[in-house]
């Protein structure tokens, strides 16, 4: 599995510390004992444990489940994993398993005997093979293999050791080779890596839709009454009601952690001599975004810290 390929398009922080957890860690573990089972293993059998809750943990991060997935890290880590942005708490899931998009899990006992995860997305499979564990007091690691389910030659196997933590009871992550899985202390990391991220994409949402109103002028000789009036129709043919030119969230106005806002500029919103105004502001200032981004009359664009609040065309050009 080409994992470069996999993380394209993420912070170039978050990638970096993710790429902790998954490459430079697993050469000094060696190969597993085994190789994993290959589709069309044996039912599961009966797990308890640490074997258990880290089959689980892997099924939910499979299937990017944040709910499921919260119930196997520590009490620590899942109140800061409550505190990330969706990007963030999707990225990290998603590095368990090395696939993008959401999977279907499917749980079944290899020929050797061990658990087997397989992962089924629409772009790609892979599986995870759990190996026995070793178990010291509160303690738990346990050897992992993770492939690419086309991979019968074992070219490109990831071997690293998960380790658990026994916490009133229960058993939860604690880390990923010799990387303690400590999020409070990734966190205003990756909120600084995705804020550049969120920051670029809501400059670039705000010209998509300055450049909608225009098309939506040239089309209906007007400019429209608000963003809904650019979002696709919900049923039915294009109209002045839902012209078709941004998507829905934008036509609701937030997308990737933004809120935007369409100001209609003196009293007439007729022809091209109307006037119009885009504002752009994070959502939750500083987790999703510092700046505040301003798009004037005549189309200059502008970028401050404002503490969360409007822009204005006062504030300098946006770089």
């Amino acid at each position: 599995m080409n994992a470069t390929r996999q993380v394209r398009g993420l912070p170039i922080l978050l990638v970096t510390a993710l790429a902790l957890l998954f490459a430079g860690i697993f050469a000094g573990y060696g190969r597993a004992q085994e190789s994993s089972s290959r589709p069309g293993g044996s039912p599961p059998t009966a797990l308890t444990g640490p074997s258990l809750a880290l089959r689980e943990a892997l099924s939910a991060a499979c299937s990017q489940s944040e709910p499921a997935f919260t119930k196997f890290l520590t009490a620590r880590n899942a109140e800061t994993f409550a505190t990330l942005t969706p990007g963030a708490r999707v990225a990290l899931m998603k590095r368990f398993v090395l696939l993008d998009e959401p999977g279907k899990p499917s749980l079944v006992t290899g020929a050797s005997g061990r658990p087997l995860v397989r992962c089924e997305t629409p772009g790609g499979a892979a599986e995870v093979q759990i190996g026995g564990p070793e178990i010291a007091d509160n303690l738990a690691f346990l050897p992992v293999e993770i492939r690419d389910a086309t991979d019968t030659v074992g070219a490109n196997v990831m071997h690293v050791k998960m380790g658990l933590v026994r916490e009133n009871g229960e058993w939860k992550l604690l880390s990923v080779g010799l990387v303690l899985l400590d999020l409070p202390s990734l966190a205003a990391e990756w909120d600084a890596a995705q804020m550049e991220s969120t920051e670029q994409t809501a400059l670039e949402a705000l010209k998509t839709v300055a450049n909608a109103v225009e098309a939506y002028r040239r089309a209906y000789l007007r400019l429209p009454d608000s963003l809904a009036n650019l979002g696709p129709p919900t049923h039915g043919a294009i109209s002045a009601q839902a012209a078709g030119l941004v998507d829905a969230d934008l036509a609701a106005g937030s997308q990737s952690g933004y809120n935007f806002r369409y100001i209609i500029l003196g009293a007439s919103t007729l022809g091209a001599p109307a006037k119009f105004a885009l504002a752009a502001t994070p959502q939750t200032y500083g987790r999703t975004g510092r700046r505040s981004f301003f798009r004037d009359a005549n189309g200059g664009l502008h970028a401050a810290d404002r503490q969360g609040a409007v822009g204005s065309e006062a504030d300098p050009k946006a770089e």
